[in-house]
């Protein structure tokens, strides 16, 4: 039996939008930043494109995108519109969407014959559903994620992209569904990036991090004044990370979504995947307290099942006190 709580599904809205991304400069961008093999999907789709750079639906996004628009508003406003139709399902025009962009949506999407083209390549994009359900199977989150957020009403989705962007998960809230659009791993240099189902760790790291990161904003502001009180303590990080994350919001939201995949690896997948997780994060995103953090989260999962604690923001007023102390025994 099934026993999973997170719903996986392909989703027409979110391929239009990768490739209207495709038709952009974003890849070539991406590898820019960071050089990696893509899917086969994903360049095949921006050679069929190539004749469509110009098309103003193209030519908008690629102006969003030099405006520093984020992914996470693109393709938010395009799970905003009802398919196949293409019409906004919002009371309101969001502000940022150019003049007559969905009517050259629209457009770019039957003169680009798209349906004919993800028909054609179907297998693969089947190939990534078939791999990612596999992952899912009797994997739950919620009552992992419940300890520290209480219970989870919302749906978890997650959508398997082969498209792009090719080197980021997406997280995204459309009513009562927290979304995660992930693409598989990159693999080493040119290579193709790992099938989903090779690397189960991967999949639900990039989950978890969406769907946790969604879930604690929104608890963080349902309980804006304990959060007040919180923050007048500072947490001990380093320059380097305080830099990345200025307010005390930011590196607690990126300390906890962190340790909490962390512990959900050591304690569902392996130890192993686990120490290599901590190990990426503290050498490419400078998380050099991040084994304390696991430290002194776990600690607060015991002390809570005690009855020390009712709720992490019970917790949240010692977290930099217990951190600083773990910092320095770990680091002994």
């Amino acid at each position: 039996m099934n026993a999973s709580d997170i719903v996986v599904r392909l989703d027409d809205r979110v391929r239009l939008m990768s490739a209207l991304l495709a038709a952009t400069n974003w890849p070539d961008k991406s590898q820019e930043k960071q050089p990696h093999g893509t899917h086969l999907h994903a360049r095949a789709t921006r050679k069929y494109l190539h004749e469509f750079r110009d098309h103003p639906a193209v030519q908008s996004m690629q102006n969003l995108l030099k405006q520093g628009a984020p992914l996470e508003a693109m393709f938010t406003f395009a799970l905003c519109l009802n398919w196949p139709e293409l019409r906004l399902e919002l009371d309101r025009m969001p502000a940022w969407v150019p003049t007559g962009w969905i009517q050259d949506i629209r457009d770019f999407y039957t003169s680009s014959q798209l349906d004919e083209w993800w028909e054609t390549e179907n297998t693969p994009w089947q190939k990534s559903l078939d791999e990612t359900q596999k992952v899912f199977e009797n994997v739950s989150f919620k009552p992992f994620l419940a300890p520290f957020l209480g219970p989870v009403d919302e749906n978890l989705v997650f959508i398997p992209s082969i498209s792009y962007p090719s080197d980021q998960e997406i997280g995204l809230r459309i009513g009562k569904d927290l979304i995660c659009i992930a693409p598989p791993r990159l693999a080493w240099g040119d290579s193709p990036p790992w099938p989903f189902d090779e690397d189960p760790a991967h999949v639900y790291r990039a989950a978890l991090s969406q769907y946790g990161r969604m879930l604690l904003l929104s608890y963080m502001r349902s309980n804006a004044r304990k959060l007040a009180e919180a923050t007048k303590i500072p947490i001990p990080v380093s320059d380097q990370f305080s830099i990345m994350y200025p307010s005390w919001e930011e590196q607690f939201a990126t300390l906890f979504v962190a340790a909490a995949v962390a512990i959900y690896l050591e304690d569902h997948v392996s130890a192993a995947e686990a120490k290599a997780y901590v190990l990426m994060a503290r050498k490419a995103q400078g998380m050099t307290i991040l084994p304390g953090t696991v430290s002194v989260l776990r600690r607060y999962l015991s002390e809570r099942e005690a009855g020390r604690y009712q709720s992490l923001m019970d917790f949240l007023p010692i977290f930099p006190k217990q951190l600083r102390v773990a910092k320095r025994i770990v680091s002994l």
